[in-house]
C-alpha cells in the first residue's frame, strides 16, 4: 500500500526571481565570452548568486575582487552593482577593454548624485555599509561628499556641511518600508533636503516585496530563494516577517530547507530574490512535491516587461 502524503498548499509569489538588470548583466558576460573567448575577467560577483557565478565560471569567466588582479590584455566586466568612478578610470589608463554591466537603475542613482554635486549639494546615501552598490555610488563623488546612513538613528548623528544644501539617494535594493522611516527622519532634521523625483528603490525590489505582502496572510511559513549576500533577498525575508509570517527562511538551494522548522505547516509561500534563477525556484518547489501532495497557486501582484539593452560594444562584431 502506498503511503498517503500530507496535503500542502504552496503559494508562489509573482513577480519573483530574475529582474531585467540581472538578466542583462549575465547576458553581458555570456556575450563577452562569445565575442572575445575565454577568459573574460569580472570584477566582483556579477550578481549575488553562487549558482549563476559557478555557471559563468564554468564557461570561462574569471571572478576577481579588484582590477589589479586582471591582466591588461583581457576584457574585464564590472558587476551589476556598479563601481566607484576610479575603477573605469584605472581601466582606461591601462588601455583595457572593459564593459560596464552596472544595472541602469543603479546608473540612474549615480547620475543623480553627480548632478546634485554639480549644484553644490552634499549627498546623504541611505544604504548598507560595505555593500558593493553603496561603495559604487559613494565612489562617484570625492571623499566626504556622500554621507552614509543605515538607520533612522544614524540621521540624528550625521554631520553635514550645510543643512540648507543637501540631497539624498538610496541603495536600490532596500525595503521600501524601512527606507520610508529613514527618509522621514532626514526630512524632519533637514527640512530643505532634496529627494529623488521618483523613488530610487528599483521597480523589481518593490514588486517582489509587494508580492510577499500579498501571500503573507495566506501562509504559515515563507521561503526566499537567494544568496546570503544578496541585499534584496534578505529584505524579502524581513518583509515576510513584518507582514506576519511566523517563519521566514533564506535558502540558496533545496538542500538548505530546514524541514523540521516546517513541521505542521499547511501552507507555504515561495519567492526568490532578483538574482536567483528560476531553475533554483523549481528545485525548491520539486522538493515539496517529493514530500507532500502539493496544491500550487501563483499570486501575481504585478507584471514586469522591462528590458535593458546590452552595451553597444557587445552588439558590434569582434
Amino acid at each position: 500500500m502506498t503511503q498517503q502524503l500530507q496535503p500542502l498548499d504552496l503559494y508562489l509569489a509573482a513577480p519573483r526571481g530574475f529582474c531585467a538588470g540581472v538578466d542583462r548583466a549575465i547576458k553581458i558576460v555570456e556575450m563577452a565570452l562569445d565575442k572575445w573567448g575565454a577568459p573574460v575577467y569580472v570584477r566582483h560577483e556579477i550578481v549575488h548568486n553562487k549558482y549563476v557565478v559557478d555557471d559563468l565560471r564554468a564557461k570561462g569567466a574569471v571572478f576577481v575582487e579588484e582590477l589589479e588582479e586582471c591582466p591588461d590584455d583581457r576584457p574585464v566586466i564590472f558587476s551589476a552593482h556598479g563601481v566607484p568612478k576610479s575603477v573605469p578610470q584605472a581601466a582606461q589608463a591601462r588601455e583595457m577593454i572593459y564593459v560596464d554591466a552596472t544595472c541602469p537603475l543603479v546608473s540612474k542613482v549615480h547620475i543623480e548624485a553627480a548632478r546634485h554635486a554639480e549644484n553644490g549639494l552634499q549627498m546623504v546615501m541611505i544604504g548598507h555599509a560595505g555593500h558593493p552598490e553603496t561603495v559604487g555610488t559613494m565612489g562617484q563623488l570625492p571623499e566626504g561628499e556622500v554621507l552614509l546612513v543605515e538607520t533612522p538613528e544614524d540621521v540624528a548623528t550625521v554631520q553635514v556641511r550645510d543643512p540648507q544644501r543637501l540631497a539624498f539617494v538610496t541603495q536600490t535594493t532596500l525595503s521600501v518600508d524601512d527606507t520610508a522611516d529613514i527618509v522621514a527622519a532626514l526630512k524632519e532634521r533637514f527640512p530643505a533636503i532634496i529627494g529623488p523625483h521618483k523613488e530610487d528603490i528599483c521597480y523589481a525590489t518593490t514588486n517582489r516585496q509587494e508580492a510577499v505582502k500579498a501571500i503573507a496572510p495566506k501562509i504559515d511559513a515563507l521561503l526566499v530563494v537567494g544568496a546570503p549576500n544578496s541585499s534584496n533577498s534578505r529584505r524579502l525575508v524581513e518583509v515576510g516577517r513584518k507582514a506576519g509570517c511566523g517563519y521566514a527562511q533564506l535558502v540558496q538551494r533545496a538542500e538548505d530547507i530546514d524541514w523540521r522548522a516546517l513541521e505542521g505547516a499547511r501552507s507555504i509561500g515561495i519567492t526568490a530574490g532578483a538574482s536567483a534563477p528560476e531553475i533554483l525556484i523549481e528545485e525548491v518547489t520539486q522538493a515539496f512535491r517529493d514530500r507532500f501532495t502539493v496544491t500550487e497557486q501563483v499570486v501575481e501582484t504585478a507584471q514586469e516587461n522591462v528590458e535593458f539593452k546590452v552595451p553597444r560594444v557587445l552588439r558590434m562584431p569582434a
